[in-house]
């Protein structure tokens, strides 16, 4: 298989400088530890949104999904659509208490809510799992980089995992949010490229249809069945409420509105491109048959067609996009290390400073074990496989009482604890037992963590400090927002902000130049000039646009 050409990676190690940039300046931003986890309560919405869609998006689509793409089709398309209800649901029903809630970490809540044996509990069995699932993803990175490069499997991942921990360090979550912003453009770039290109190499869309009829029905392949895919979709919509990144965003923003408007756009934005992602995978049938190992199928397409130095974007897109998920990731379990567990644990009366150097440690730590761990998730069968088992397993317990507690106040803390223990115990024994099929044995264990949970609201509590704690705090989430609680971003760093973007994609429009004209004559090139032409108008526009916010100097008279 075909691999990176040197001007591949100038192209590759200039866009990471221009992101290394954007953290540096974040990093001197940043000035407590309400600021470092989730950006004062400043973040707009729409720039939210993006980063809640990259935080939730990796290499793993163009690895485990693009592999799906590859061997069945459009029924990837149907896998990745599970995404979309649960940010509708978060939009609907808990955008707005996440936001009223007043947390820095996602796990704060339980001990309100329940007391701080169920917050402690969740605190490190959620690090367990969140780890779990890092790991998978720094995997799915590896694969990538393997295919496209001469580096080992190894190399690819200790690297990734060095260069992932060191940018999450330098800004916290305001700079996660930017980069994912720049990188989602990027991202978007390179992926819409690529698709006439495999189209085109495949002979058109026309003969890949009647090349691979199968491909193109939306439930092609084994488990193309309607109760593996209610149950997955089941599945994605309880981890992904209870996914602390994703709830992070909701409580970033400075109100209920915003944070409404968060969820639906991060919706729309899961709807609309999975199709442009997963169409090179399913022609690598045409492109790439025969593929050993499927998960190669989105990188071989792009490293065969794309011209030299446009590969080392794609290459940026898709590395940028892990990085921003993984950014979002290690932020916020260093959060939760931090507040949760040193912070009440170990030193409660430091300064800010004191915390926000800890918090960086807690990343390398962070980074440390999920760099090492990702080395042996190849052993479970691949990345989309140990995902969909790892999550079955220990997700459900923990997300049942995190998204459920704050929306009843009926379950109480003996039945948080007991869906953890219960449902962890039972998901091990029911995937270890072959004549379970997957779907079955995950149904089984949603459906008795929901009995435990709720079953335990019919005991009512004797305590009265309990009882009037919960009824405070409910009463605190149906209580809107007062306007001296919602924050207003400084018109200053709003203008720097808009300045930050602006040269972004002006670099990166002139990069995309630089690298088509190399080519120039080919299909991808003059693709690729359009889209460059398209960046550098898109700055100039913002240029213009951030005028508006420009501190006006005022006179003395």
């Amino acid at each position: 298989m075909e691999k990176l050409q040197a001007l591949d990676y100038y192209s590759f190690l200039i866009y990471m400088l221009l992101m290394a940039g954007v953290g540096v300046f974040f990093g001197w931003f940043v000035k407590d530890i309400s600021q470092y986890f989730k950006g004062g309560n400043t973040i707009p919405w729409l720039i939210g949104a993006i980063s809640n869609y990259m935080g939730l998006f990796s290499s793993f689509v163009f690895v485990a999904h693009a592999g799906i793409a590859y061997q069945y089709g459009l029924f990837g398309v149907i896998i990745l659509w599970s995404t979309v209800f649960p940010c509708l649901i978060a939009a609907k029903f808990l955008g707005k208490r996440w936001r009223r809630s007043g947390i820095i970490t996602p796990v704060e809540y339980l001990e309100t809510r329940f007391n701080s044996g169920v917050r402690q509990t969740f605190s490190w069995i959620g690090l367990g799992i969140r780890f779990l699932d890092n790991m998978v993803r720094l995997y799915a990175i590896g694969i990538f980089i393997t295919t496209a490069t001469s580096f080992s499997f190894f190399e690819a991942i200790l690297i990734s995992g060095f260069v992932i921990t060191a940018f999450t360090i330098v800004g916290g979550v305001w700079a996660v949010v930017v980069m994912d912003t720049l990188q989602f453009v990027i991202l978007i770039f390179a992926s819409l490229l690529l698709v006439p290109l495999a189209l085109d190499a495949a002979g058109g869309l026309s003969n890949l249809v009647d090349s691979h009829p199968q491909h193109f029905n939306l439930l092609n392949g084994p488990n193309a069945t309607p109760l593996w895919i209610l149950v997955y979709y089941l599945l994605i919509s309880l981890k992904y409420n209870a996914n602390w990144v994703f709830i992070q965003r909701f409580y970033s923003v400075k109100d209920e509105s915003s944070s409404q408007k968060l969820g639906y756009f991060t919706a729309a934005l899961f709807f609309v491109f999975p199709i442009f992602f997963l169409i090179p995978a399913i022609a690598a049938q045409e492109i790439l048959p025969g593929l050993d190992n499927p998960e190669m199928a989105y990188v071989g397409v792009a490293v065969k067609l794309l011209p030299s130095g446009l590969m080392g974007l794609m290459l940026a897109a898709i590395f940028s996009a892990t990085m921003s998920s993984l950014n979002s990731e290690f932020n916020v379990m260093s959060g939760v290390l931090t507040s949760d567990i040193y912070k009440r644990l170990v030193k409660r009366d430091g300064s800010e400073r004191h915390y926000i150097w800890v918090a960086r440690l807690n990343i390398v730590l962070v980074g440390i074990v999920a760099t090492t761990g990702a080395l042996f998730v190849g052993r479970l069968g691949g990345a989309f496989e140990a995902n969909k088992l790892l999550t079955g397993i220990f997700s459900i317990p923990l997300a049942i009482p995190l998204i459920f507690g704050i929306l009843s106040k009926r379950p109480r803390p003996i039945g948080a604890i007991a869906t953890v223990v219960v449902g962890i115990f039972l998901g091990l024994i029911l995937n270890g037992m072959s004549r379970i099929s997957w779907e079955m044995a995950t149904l089984i264990e949603i459906t008795v963590c929901f009995a435990i949970f709720f079953g335990s609201g019919f005991f009512v509590s004797k305590s009265r400090e309990y009882i009037d704690r919960v009824n405070a705090f409910f009463l605190l989430l149906r209580t809107p927002l007062t306007k001296d609680e919602i924050p207003v971003i400084s018109p200053d760093f709003l203008h720097v902000l808009f300045l930050v973007f602006v040269a972004a994609l002006a670099i990166s429009g002139a990069l995309i130049l630089g690298m088509a004209l190399f080519s120039i004559g080919t299909m991808g090139s003059d693709i690729a000039l359009v889209g460059s032409v398209f960046l550098l108008v898109l700055s100039a526009i913002l240029f213009f646009f951030s005028r508006r916010f420009k501190p006006k100097n005022k006179s003395i008279a």
